[in-house]
């Protein structure tokens, strides 16, 4: 049984009571009638395995202290109605009619009407629902908001009409295939997995259809760190190009080695080959797949610090994450628009203000939005400040890992 106080850091179950009670309110003014349940999903945090899940990588991953929450009535009619805070649409959505739609690619209704179709398609129980939906994942923030929104989605349908059978790893990849086939992203599976499971997880995606999960302890408070995320202000805007060249670039490495993804090669394979795999794929694309092999083995070694005790050896390992990226990945500023290179001048400001503790690295995709700091407690104000004096006011989000994934929470 999850309540606002299980949920919920300590010092802010009052706030919380008032935020479901507030979208209560909210909810009966637009559908003019009771909300029934509540219902919360996470953002998440990438820890560990920078663009590396699309290959069926390993990753370390959170959720956050930061949600998404739904005020929530069950309906006889079928049609899914959801309403987004700060939206004047109501979302209407078919629990029955679940086809993609082409020409709803890329908005809210693609996402809802994925996760209806993965169920109905695997044969789970669907039906009608109001929501109205409020949000404190920030979007562009590197903390997924679309994967948090989509598992949110998931576990209603789970809670009302599957009697919550539906695993928190089916529920992630149910939101997985909302955004793939009907939003059209082709994102892999770390975000709504974390979101799903919660706590702090190492995920092995070797086996795509069935991902391990290993529950991995991770508590930066009992270090004397705190968890930051920084918002450099930079805009996603037109980079899907450029993220979706990655995992393009690295399977052509693997194709050209007889496999579809690297996990099914090794750094050896491509170091035996790096003359003709530069002719054939470029520079580029090996770089990012021996990227691929050193992160994949970082996250392994990562996983393990954090269960020793060892946070020396595992803040060391988040920087040499962050700089892999920075060199080899190359995700941190788009080559077509060298004048905008926030998150490069982001992790320079938090290396000096660090003044060699805690670590930093590069949040999510790259290319704008996100870095992320283990800060000591005794730096953090003076962090903060400098870090908001260059990307302004509240840039700088201070966040707790969170035990729980997607949940119905009982006011």
């Amino acid at each position: 049984m999850y309540t606002p106080d299980t949920v919920y850091p300590h010092d802010e179950t009052e706030l919380q009571h008032k935020r479901y009670k507030a979208a209560a309110a909210k909810f009966e003014d637009i559908f003019s009638k009771h909300a029934e349940h509540f219902f919360s999903a996470p953002g998440r945090t990438e820890i560990g395995g920078n663009h590396t899940d699309h290959n069926l990588g390993c990753v370390l991953a959170a959720a956050v202290s930061l949600d998404m929450i739904a005020a929530v009535s069950s309906s006889d009619s079928g049609i899914i109605r959801l309403r987004s805070q700060g939206y004047d649409r109501t979302e209407e959505v078919s629990a029955f009619d679940t086809s993609p739609i082409e020409a709803d690619k890329q908005t809210t209704a693609s996402l809802i009407r994925g996760v209806a179709d993965y169920f109905v398609k695997h044969g789970y129980k669907v039906g009608g629902f109001e929501a109205y939906v409020t949000s404190e994942v920030l979007q562009g923030s590197g903390m997924s908001s679309s994967a948090a929104f989509e598992v949110l989605v998931g576990t209603i349908l789970n809670r009302l009409y599957n009697a919550g059978n539906i695993s928190a790893e089916e529920i992630a990849i149910a939101s997985q295939y909302a955004e793939n086939v009907h939003f059209g992203k082709p994102s892999g599976l770390m975000d709504q997995m974390a979101a799903s499971v919660g706590g702090s997880v190492m995920i092995d995606f070797a086996d795509e259809k069935s991902p391990v999960v290993r529950r991995v302890p991770c508590d930066p408070g009992k270090a004397g760190l705190k968890l930051c995320i920084i918002d450099t202000k930079g805009s996603h805007a037109d980079l899907t190009d450029e993220y979706a060249a990655i995992p393009v670039e690295m399977k052509s490495v693997a194709a050209y080695l007889g496999k579809n993804v690297l996990r099914q090669t090794d750094k050896a394979s491509v170091m035996e080959h790096i003359d003709e795999l530069r002719s054939a794929c470029g520079d580029r694309a090996v770089l990012r797949a021996l990227h691929f092999f050193d992160e994949n083995e970082r996250v392994l070694a990562q996983a393990a610090a954090l269960e020793n005790g060892d946070i020396k050896t595992f803040l060391r390992l988040v920087n040499e994450s962050g700089m892999s990226s920075l060199a080899y990945l190359q995700n941190i500023f788009c080559a077509a628009n060298v004048k905008q290179q926030g998150l490069t001048l982001g992790l320079y400001l938090a290396s000096q203000l660090l003044e060699g503790t805690g670590a930093c690295r590069v949040h999510g995709g790259g290319f704008a939005g996100t870095i992320q700091a283990f800060v000591p407690k005794d730096k953090l104000d003076v962090f903060k400040n400098g870090i908001e004096k260059v990307f302004g006011k509240d840039a700088c989000h201070v966040v707790d890992i969170r035990g729980c994934g997607g949940v119905e929470v009982m006011i």
